[in-house]
Formats: structure tokens, sequence, C-alpha cells
């Protein structure tokens, strides 16, 4: 038999039972659609991660105040500010060091004629944008001559600028903060949200001086709550983290078997972290839902046995009259990848609809992919082939006379 007709004799089987083959097909629907619903969620996931890490911006590294002690009492972490604008000026000063940020923050309320919102407010150096990677969408960012000087200028994230102005263009206005006039530089393009959650847009940066002077108040003058610290190059991170911690040890006049006051972290290998729980999250999501493409190919491996003993007579008949081995098991193996293939398409696109109802009622970011649609649709046609394999050989193995003595 050639094999258009092998083809058409499994098409033929199939359509003389339809409700078998739709319910068999069943399974191998709702296993592909599964299969790519769970990669879409678990994609989109890691997606979230990356797009939160790169927001960040490269090569960070932040240095917070560690706990100290005082005689018998100890301080947690934070507690007491024991970094300081001199010690941001050595750090820059590293040769592993590309630019630092020393950063003061706090919360306030922000007023724009009979709009005002609550947000924090973040006391920076023209270098932090730098460190973070974040430009101005509209007007110009702060100098250093805006820093040495104190000048009442802000930088609005774009939700802060939304919540403030609407649609007007806050380019040039004056809003006030704590009841003291700030002119508006800029608006920052968005950021989104950071890896612990918080929406980096909601938020306003003026010059630390004048935070420091005007906005925060300071009862230790040259102190800052935290700073960031960009590295020449991925390659350096460890070497520029080491180097820091040796820095501020001396600094801070710390002799051997003393506790550090600060806390180095190395945001790539926190990135690591979150990227690295993301796929495995993925992954697992994907494997999940492959038993279900496995449950699928045990109903197609029961229902084809019950069609090879329901057609022995048949199978016997072919057999008489020329049909060799080697066709008969591709027809039942044929008739095996036709309903896994069929329930493919149907499961590929129901699973991509899925992903984007989920999308519309969660605003969950998925993302489908060609790759992950050839990966599921490849997956139930090796199910297809693998379980389909045991009947179609059974069928083939069968003897003629024996088949056609078969009641």
């Amino acid at each position: 038999m050639s094999l258009l007709a092998v083809i058409g004799e499994a098409l033929r089987a199939l359509r003389l039972n339809r409700l078998r083959t739709a319910l068999t097909m069943l399974g191998m629907i709702i296993g592909v659609a599964a299969v790519v619903l769970m990669l879409a969620v678990g994609q989109g996931a890691q997606t979230t991660v990356n797009q939160a890490i790169s927001s960040m911006g490269s090569n960070l590294l932040m240095v917070v105040p560690g706990a100290t002690s005082s005689g018998a009492l100890r301080s947690g972490a934070g507690a007491v500010q024991t970094l300081t604008m001199g010690d941001a000026l050595a750090i820059a000063h590293l040769p592993s060091i590309k630019a630092t940020a020393p950063i003061n923050v706090g919360t306030a309320q922000l007023n724009y004629g009979a709009n005002n919102w609550s947000t924090s407010v973040t006391g920076v150096t023209p270098d932090y944008f730098v460190v973070r990677d974040w430009a101005a969408e509209n007007g110009a960012l702060f100098t250093e001559a805006d820093v040495r000087s104190g000048t009442r200028v802000v930088i609005l994230g774009q939700v802060t600028a939304e919540n403030l102005f609407g649609d007007e263009d806050p380019t040039g206005r004056t809003i006030r903060i704590k009841n003291s006039p700030f002119l508006v530089g800029g608006v920052l393009t968005a950021k989104g949200q950071s890896l612990d959650g918080r929406d980096q847009d909601d938020a306003v940066f003026i010059p630390l001086t004048t935070g420091q002077r005007q906005v925060f108040g300071n009862q230790f003058p040259g102190t800052i709550r935290f700073m960031m610290a960009q590295a020449q190059s991925v390659e350096v991170m460890d070497e520029a983290e080491t180097e820091m911690n040796r820095l501020l040890r001396q600094r801070h006049r710390l002799t051997e078997g003393m506790e550090n006051d600060f806390t180095v972290r190395n945001m790539a290998a926190l990135a690591a972290v979150a990227t690295g729980a993301a796929k495995v999250m993925s992954i697992m999501l994907g494997a999940i839902a492959s038993v279900s493409l496995l449950v699928g190919g045990i109903g197609i491996m029961n229902i084809m046995l019950v069609s090879v003993t329901e057609r022995t007579r048949e199978i016997g008949i072919r057999m008489a009259i020329g049909a060799n081995r080697r066709a008969i098991l591709a027809q039942f193996l044929l008739e095996a990848l036709v309903i896994c293939i069929l329930g493919g398409l149907i499961g590929v696109a129901l699973g991509i609809g899925g992903a984007w109802a989920v999308s519309l009622a969660t605003d969950m970011v998925v993302v489908i992919t060609l790759g992950m649609v050839a990966l599921a649709f490849a997956f139930a046609s090796a199910v297809g082939i693998f379980f389909g394999f045991y009947p179609a050989r059974k069928a083939a193995a069968l003897r003629p006379v024996e088949a056609l003595r078969y009641e």
C-alpha cells in the first residue's frame, strides 16, 4: 500500500468512530493547552523579573549602614547613620568603580495648585542618574552646580507627575515640598516596579545638599542614608566589593575582629538569584503541565489497544489480501499521530487564548513565543508516536489466520 492509501485508511477509521476520536483527542487538547498556558505564565514572570533587574541599572553595588555596638548595647542595621559623603567620594576613586551616588531619602507632601501627593523625596547627585541608567523624558536633569549651591530644583517620576499635573507638562512649573517652592526641571522615563514591588516612578529627586539643608534636616552634617556604586564591568564586581569593604573598614577605623558597621550588597548576585528563581518556576510550571500530556498519551494508548482488539478481523482481512506488517503498523501509528496533531493544534489555540485571558483578567505579563508553541506541538507529536507505537506493533504482529478466526 502507498503512503497516501495508508493515510486515507487511518483517517477513514477515525471518522467512523467520531465520538471515540473526539474523547481521545480531548486529553491531548487539555495537555497541550496547559503546557502553552503554563509556559507563557512562567516566561512572563521571568520577563517581569528581567525588566525589574534591568531597570535598576548595571553592575550595581549598594552600601547601607550595618549594625553598631556601643558598650553592651547593639543597634540593628540602619539604626545609626554610619556612612558619610567622604566615604562616597573615597569609593569613587577606587580603580574598579565607575561612579558613586550618595543618597538621602524621606517622605513629604507635594502640592501643585489644588492637587497634592505624598511620596518619597530622594536627595541625590547627578551621578545617581548615571548609576541607575535613568534619563529625562522631558526637560533636563540637575547638575553638580545645583548640588553645590543647594538649588531648589526637582525631577519628577512619571507617576508623581501624572498625579500632580495630569496631562499638563510639568517642566518649568513650580511645586511645593513641605511648603518650600521647587522648580520642576524635568520628568524621568518610566522604570516600572523594582524587585521588591515598589513603584520606582512614584518618586521625586532633588539635589542632595538641598535635601539635607531644606527638606530632611540632618543632625549629623555630611552623613548619608546609603549609597550606590557602579563597577567598571560585571567581571570586576567581586573585586569592587572587596575593595569597598577594605576601604570602608579603614575609614571607619575598624580593627581586626570588629564587626562592619556597614553592609555592601552585590546587586548582580541578588539579580542572579531572582533570575534563577524565575527560571525554576517556569520549568516547574512546564513540568506540571506536561503531566497532563502524559495522561493524554496513556489515554491514546488505551483507546488504540481497544481499537486493535475490535478490528482484529479487519486486520486479518487486510493481511490476507496483501497488506504487509509495515502497512498495518503505519496505519495504526498514523491514527495515533493524527489524533495528537489535531489535538495539539486545538490545544495550542486554546492555550494562547487562555494566556491572553489571564493577562487581561489579572494584568499579569504573559509571553508567547514561536519556540514555546513549537515545543508543545513537538511534545504532543512525540507522545502520539510513543504511546501509539505499542498498539500499532501489536496490530502488526497478529497472524492472519488467527486474526480471521477472531470473534
